[in-house]
């Protein structure tokens, strides 16, 4: 099987595909400009204790104050504390967290005033980012994440991945990871750990332990609210949790996050660095490989697979619902039972895809075709188990019940993708009129005139619809070729698939949006034709 990664990085956020053999499986889309990311320290301030919450109110710099709960400051609380005020006492000595005393585990029903006051400074760290107008959540339980393990200070625990398997394996890994790791520290063993060498393990928990031992010289030399440690850039992060060595590609199509995860990539596999590619083409990465395409017919409520079969996907607050229909299906054999079980394999095998494309979590109820024969019911849920092996959140997945239902519970990873496919109209904004379609190339040539006799930019790149691209395009003497003659050869239309029948985008050679103030131009046209009007009654 072929895989590949696609990184599209754009000005407001960033999307990675996972495409196998050409096939989007999994589409993950970050913003790129949120204040805080999930990971990063920082030295804050307690600001209010609320007892009725058994929280604080911390100022971490954000307009909303952080919220930090009882049972986030984790049960070494004590030995942090004291570890804290020793570093904060002294700027210029750096306490051995190896040789430092472990102090009692707090009790878990304890209460928030006992261990805080307002003031109190404290190193915390961004444990969920904020939503809406509510600050970000935080703990005191801190943890530094690399690909191989998780390494948090104050423990000392060992705990390795359930999804390394081999009883021998996870032996070998504790006993390797207790002779490497410093005293003080606790680590997770990830999955990704499995079958590694020691020298590679080594390598990542010195580096870990460095993240730490930097963090604490930091912030012995900030004053609150201030960042100590900042993950790694968004695209280095989501790539961090599903890097494989055994994907062929990985193309990037802007060269600031190409280095970052060419550096990444070489840190952690440096035979496998060339895979890592920047893309240059003008046409937008993901219509190259065919990914927008696939968007578009992926999410939505109704998605079709083989011969004709399709499932409807409801989502609703407490859980997300399928129905698997047959529809008019090319190949329907006559038997009907036959017939139930090969939609309901492939239908299988379409919801194993939905479920890891949009990121569902929670509870998911399939409702299959019905099929009378136990050995049929049987072999379909061995096929959902099958299909879902490669699927990195937790799941469980329920035999099928007396009514022909399939129960699923899936971990939450992050909020559902929800993507809406349908196309608001770009001429109109909603309002129900628009420009007649045959005067659009007109529009598109006032914008060129303009951008090249006004804003003298001289070179750009249009993106307009594939199909009006077609259409400028047409002919041995087409529009296009007469635009170029008179504004000149600087400027370039190009297709982009992501983009609405009549709508456009134009960007400089930097690749930055030029805003050019559609709704003006509406309003302008409205104005003209009320002109118009007014001259008609004259």
């Amino acid at each position: 099987m072929k895989s590949e990664l696609i990184v599209d990085v754009q000005e407001k956020d960033i999307s990675i595909a996972l495409l196998e053999d050409s096939r989007l499986v999994s589409l993950q889309k970050e913003s790129r400009n949120q204040a805080y990311a999930v990971g990063d320290l920082y030295l804050a301030k307690v600001k209010k204790i609320m007892p009725g919450l058994n929280a604080a109110f911390v100022d971490v710099g954000y307009e909303k104050d952080a919220f930090l709960h009882y049972l986030d400051l984790g049960p070494q609380f004590s030995t942090y504390s004291a570890y804290l005020e020793e570093c904060l006492k002294d700027p210029r000595k750096v306490p051995n967290i190896s040789k430092f005393k472990k102090e009692p585990d707090i009790q878990k029903n304890g209460t928030i005033q006992d261990l805080l006051q307002p003031g109190r400074q404290l190193l915390v760290q961004i444990a969920k980012e904020p939503i809406s107008s509510k600050g970000p959540r935080l703990t005191t339980e801190l943890s530094f994440t690399g690909r191989f393990m998780v390494l948090i200070p104050f423990g000392e625990k060992i705990s390795i991945s359930q999804k390394i398997k081999s009883t021998e394996e996870k032996i070998r890994l504790r006993q390797l990871i207790g002779s490497i790791k410093p005293k003080g520290f606790g680590v997770i063993v990830r999955t990704s750990a499995e079958n590694k060498r020691v020298a590679e393990l080594n390598n990542e928990m010195r580096t870990l332990v460095k993240c730490w031992e930097e963090s604490i010289q930091k912030m012995q030399r900030a004053t609150p609210p201030s960042l100590i440690y900042e993950e790694d850039s968004r695209a280095v992060s989501l790539i961090r949790d599903i890097f494989s060595p055994t994907f062929e590609n990985i193309y990037v199509n802007e060269a600031e996050t190409f280095t970052q995860i060419h550096n990444y990539v070489n840190l952690i596999a440096p035979e496998r660095s060339d895979i890592v590619k920047l893309y240059t083409k003008e046409i937008p990465v993901f219509d190259h490989f065919n990914i927008t395409r696939q968007i578009k017919s992926s999410f939505g409520k109704t998605v079709s697979f083989k011969s004709g079969a399709y499932i409807i996907i409801e989502h609703t607050e407490a859980l997300h619902v399928i129905d698997v229909n047959s529809g008019n299906r090319s190949k329907a054999t006559n038997d009907q039972e036959t017939n139930a079980l090969e939609v309901n394999m492939r239908a299988a095998d379409e919801i194993a895809r939905q479920l890891r494309l949009r990121d569902m979590g929670g509870i998911i109820v399939i409702d299959f075709i019905d099929m009378n024969k136990p050995e049929h019911r049987q072999k379909l849920v061995e096929h959902m188990r099958e299909v879902m092996q490669n699927d990195r959140a937790r799941h469980n997945i329920l035999p099928l019940s007396k009514f022909g239902l399939m129960q699923i519970t899936r971990q939450r990873v992050r909020p559902a993708l929800d993507i809406t496919t349908s196309e608001s109209c770009p001429s109109c904004f909603g309002k129900g009129e628009i420009q007649p379609s045959l005067l659009f190339t007109e529009k598109l040539e006032e914008k060129i005139d303009y951008l090249v006799n006004t804003l003298m930019v001289k070179k750009f790149v249009m993106y307009v619809h594939p199909f009006v691209d077609a259409y400028v395009k047409k002919g041995l003497i087409s529009l296009y070729g007469k635009w170029r003659r008179r504004f000149g050869r600087g400027f370039k239309v190009l297709p982009d698939e992501s983009l609405a029948y009549l709508e456009y985008r134009v960007f400089d050679t930097d690749h930055k949006e030029i805003d050019l103030k559609e709704e003006s131009d509406m309003n302008s046209s409205h104005s003209k034709s009320r002109t118009r009007a007014a001259n008609r009654d004259k």
